[in-house]
């Protein structure tokens, strides 16, 4: 079952974004099980979605790729954890 989820980084950027985006994604394309990404400006913010193939690969991305980048700090990126939602899709349309 597909997976999605939401990030809103309070005071993000476009800058903070594409600095982070550049640092845990192919410079081509998503990452493997990742089938949708969007990404915006929002009030106070920038908020991103993402929606996986699956939790486990939403998981495997986070686990092996997004936390150990953003732990070890992204110079110019986003300063601060983001709110967080996470829910399974019940409907996808492409």
């Amino acid at each position: 079952m597909a997976f999605a989820i939401v990030h809103f980084f309070p005071g993000g950027t476009k800058e903070q974004y594409e600095t982070v985006l550049a640092a845990v994604h192919p410079p081509k394309g998503m990452i493997p099980g990742q089938i949708f990404h969007a990404a915006g400006p929002s009030p106070g913010g920038w908020t991103v979605m993402a929606v996986h193939d699956t939790k486990e690969s939403w998981d495997r991305f986070r686990n092996g790729t997004l936390m150990p980048k953003m732990q070890q700090g992204i110079k110019g990126g986003f300063t601060s954890a983001p709110q967080e939602t996470a829910f399974e899709v019940h409907k996808l349309m492409r």
